[in-house]
């Protein structure tokens, strides 16, 4: 078989299904509720609002927010058919083995093991500096100890980062049959604190703060210019629901719940974002919303400082839950490039709780080491790159998966084929293409890292080569 041909051979659904086997199907609908909120929504409902109606949309963010929420159900729709089809582990990665060939898979999961190690760090870099803020009148924590390691600035690693990292991966280690009721727990709490903050906002809103509710457009912001550019800034907001689909070989029923776990995850998450858009920018007008905490600012502005404290734990929660999806989802693709062969340590291996055990602590590690030692300002945009090329892939993946007459097409699919696959597709690259130059050069060089892993070590190694 010449390279070619071999780079590209495709793995069958039926081998991956038996790999899979030994993972336990626990997760139903409402789990995977869970997980989607967990991970959608996370601080940047107590921000995002504010900051794009004060330099772009004004009080219209709410239209921004639906906006983007209807395409992002586009690249949805694409992953909740090709989850119900494959329903294996390993997400776009598993999919691109199955529909486009080996070579393609490896480049996904190399994006996606990007997407996921980098955002779980900078979030958990995030909640160490919330955590510190809102414990500051209580305990004083060393300067030392919270920030990257960089002794000239006398920074040796953020250990509280490293630490909740290790919290999380503790609480996975038993599997999700006993970690999903703790994680539901905590996604209802910050359903509730979101909530109050609607409530409690609600009833200082003066319809005098939404006029105008469009404002005139003036340089690079504004009138119906600003909604269309608001909308694009928001729609990584909503980033998140992709790692659903890494659970598929953990769901019951998952032709059924997957796409309704996705898809739900967006349409509650898109009601959310645009109710706290209204209040906020309701409360307060919107020209003074830019600012670092536009929530707690409105809720100091109407005398709620009391609320405005929960809502600092709620942003706690919101990232502590985005960390356990991530996490989760990141043990799964490990193990799913593990269980080709094509990552060396036994990394496809399961224990007797039904858990990737070593793709877990393989994670973990990766990540803390990430959070504790690295600063991570200048490479956060790369989570976007590995999210949009896998965006790209699945949603125009449809069309050769619809083909396929070895495939069951019995589950979800996706209305307006062929051409929604292809407007969700072009949408993801225009997007990509809106990144930082910079960013698309480090992305150029990891991908090129990553091929030179999978030419050196991981065609000799996979389980396709030895087939």
């Amino acid at each position: 078989m010449n390279l070619l041909k071999r780079i590209f051979k495709k793995e069958s659904l039926n081998a991956y299904l038996d790999n899979d086997k030994d993972l336990q199907r626990t997760l139903t609908v409402n789990d995977l509720l869970g997980l989607g909120i967990g991970a959608v929504i996370g601080t940047g409902i107590f921000i995002l609002p504010g900051t794009v109606a004060a330099t772009t949309t004004g009080p219209a963010v709410v239209i921004s927010f639906f906006l983007a929420a209807i395409v992002c159900a586009l690249v949805a729709m694409a992953y909740g058919e090709v989850s119900s089809t494959l329903p294996i582990a390993g997400s776009a990665y598993s999919y691109g083995n199955v529909i486009f060939g080996e070579v393609v898979g490896w480049v996904l999961g190399w994006a996606l093991i990007l997407e996921y190690f980098l955002a779980v760090a900078a979030v958990s870099t995030g909640w160490s500096a919330y955590f510190t803020s809102l414990l500051a009148p209580i305990v004083k924590f060393p300067a030392a100890f919270t920030g990257p390691f960089d002794p000239s600035h006398g920074t040796y690693g953020n250990l509280i980062a490293v630490l909740v990292i290790i919290l999380i991966a503790f609480s996975l280690r038993k599997g999700m049959k006993t970690s999903k009721k703790y994680e539901n727990l905590l996604v209802l709490m910050k359903i509730a604190i979101i909530l109050i903050f609607i409530v409690v906002g609600f009833f200082f809103v003066k319809s005098s703060n939404y006029q105008p509710f469009i404002p005139a457009r003036v340089h690079g912001a504004f009138g119906f210019q600003g909604i269309l550019t608001g909308a694009a800034m928001v729609f990584f907001a909503f980033l998140g629901f992709d790692a659903l689909s890494g659970s598929a070989a953990e769901v019951k029923n998952p032709k059924r719940n997957l796409p309704l776990g996705i898809l739900g995850t967006l349409l509650i998450a898109a009601v959310l974002y645009a109710l706290v858009s209204f209040v906020l920018t309701g409360m307060v007008n919107y020209k003074q919303l830019n600012v670092a905490d536009p929530v707690s600012f409105a809720l100091h502005h109407v005398g709620q400082n009391f609320v405005a404290v929960i809502i600092s734990i709620g942003a706690l929660i919101g990232m502590y839950t985005m960390m356990y999806t991530m996490i989760y989802a990141s043990s799964r693709l490990i193990y799913a490039i593990g269980r080709d062969g094509l990552l060396p340590g036994k990394m496809g291996k399961i224990n007797k709780d039904g858990v990737p055990g070593r793709a877990l602590l393989i994670s973990t590690i990766v990540i803390a080491v990430f959070a504790g030692l690295i600063p991570l300002d200048k490479l956060v945009d790369l989570v976007s790159v590995g999210t949009l090329l896998a965006f790209t892939v699945v949603s125009i993946g449809i069309i050769p998966l619809r083909k396929r007459k070895d495939l069951n097409h019995q589950g979800f699919k996706m209305p307006g084929y062929p051409v929604t696959p292809i407007i969700a597709a072009l949408f993801s690259v225009g997007l990509m293409s809106q990144l930082h130059v910079e960013t698309l050069i480090f992305a150029l060089i990891w991908f090129a890292i990553g091929l030179v892993i999978y030419f050196g070590y991981g065609i000799k190694h996979s389980n396709l080569n030895q087939k």
